[in-house]
């Protein structure tokens, strides 16, 4: 079975184009379902049977699996016997008849336009202001807003030899978090692909980033005054400050110059949004108000869609609700017969 699995992984990640994370989930989900079949009397996979799916389906159901994690699981499972079926693995695809739980869908947590113009211009606030490693306690924790400074990256991994004094390091990174926080929420990109952006993914001539998301599906996002100034300042005075050889042609680099690691992305974010004076804000909530925002001023569906890179407008409608639930507030704070 273990072969099997190895096999399914690459298959995800060579034939379908998965990301890692979906490729790990995936992964993580089978071996959990072929440790049931065995716990269960399954010698081999041909084993397997609806009966079996099901209930491991109900076991994780039993140990509080969130409904998205069980419709999750259930697609890998489906996935998984497909494939087995057509490798010969399998004699029958046994999970097409699977179903999976309906995930309930939260409407997601937005910023006001005010908030988000706030925490645009935090960095820049910050440049005039003492940094986060002037202020840092004498125990060696970091003070917020952390990601402003120079922490290490975990993705980072270029050479340090010729690395950024500390006080280049900071300036640059106030640099680099500016024109993140300006991408993520002047584009509506996915921090993954934001952190994936080159250099030449960014048209300066039109304002254009090309962006490759979810299974490698390649788009074009424009990019507005405000984003341009942040990458023009970044390309002049930051990057170079923090490029190694060993960088690349990574646009956003981190603290030892190599590709902006998304874990260190989101950490910057959160640092920022606190720093602002805003609840913790994360970068697919920059994600969310982008879209909202849009909406809100008169831009199509479809329009948003192709910008988000959704391959079903179901997934964009959701921001539909938010924007009614924000009218429905003012119509019950302004009308009289509300």
């Amino acid at each position: 079975m273990r072969e099997a699995v190895d096999d399914f992984a690459d298959h995800l990640s060579r034939v379908r184009d998965r990301s890692a994370h979906t490729v790990r989930a995936y992964v993580t989900d089978l071996v959990s379902l072929l440790d049931h079949a065995v716990r269960m009397g399954c010698a081999d996979l041909a084993g397997l049977d609806l009966a079996m799916l099901r209930s491991w389906l109900a076991k994780q159901r039993t140990m509080g699996a969130a409904r998205t994690t069980m419709a999750r699981r259930a697609a890998a499972a489906r996935t998984f016997s497909a494939w087995a079926h057509r490798s010969g693995l399998l004699p029958h695809d046994v999970a097409a008849p699977l179903a999976s739980p309906r995930a309930g869908r939260e409407l997601p947590t937005v910023l006001r336009a005010d908030q988000a113009a706030a925490l645009m211009d935090a960095p820049l606030r910050a440049a005039d202001a003492p940094t986060p490693a002037d202020t840092a306690p004498a125990d060696g924790r970091t003070a917020a807003p952390a990601p402003a400074g120079n922490e290490a990256d975990p993705g980072d991994t270029a050479e340090q030899s010729e690395a950024a004094t500390p006080e280049d390091a900071t300036g640059a990174a106030l640099l680099r978090d500016r024109l993140l926080l300006e991408l993520l929420y002047g584009t509506g990109v996915r921090v993954s692909e934001a952190c994936g952006l080159d250099v030449a993914d960014v048209d300066q001539a039109r304002r254009v980033v090309r962006v490759f998301g979810k299974g490698g599906r390649e788009r074009a996002v424009p990019y507005g005054v405000p984003a341009q100034r942040a990458l023009d300042a970044w390309l002049r005075h930051g990057r170079p400050r923090l490029a190694t050889p060993g960088s690349g042609r990574a646009l956003l680099l981190g603290a030892r110059g190599g590709r902006l690691n998304p874990t260190t992305a989101r950490r910057i974010v959160a640092g920022w949004s606190g720093a602002a004076g805003l609840p913790r804000v994360t970068p697919h909530g920059l994600r969310h108000s982008a879209a909202t925002h849009l909406l809100e001023g008169g831009a199509d569906l479809r329009a948003v869609q192709e910008l988000l890179g959704h391959s079903s407008l179901a997934s964009t409608q959701i921001y539909t609700h938010v924007s009614v639930e924000r009218l429905r507030a003012a119509y019950r704070q302004a009308h009289p017969r509300a």
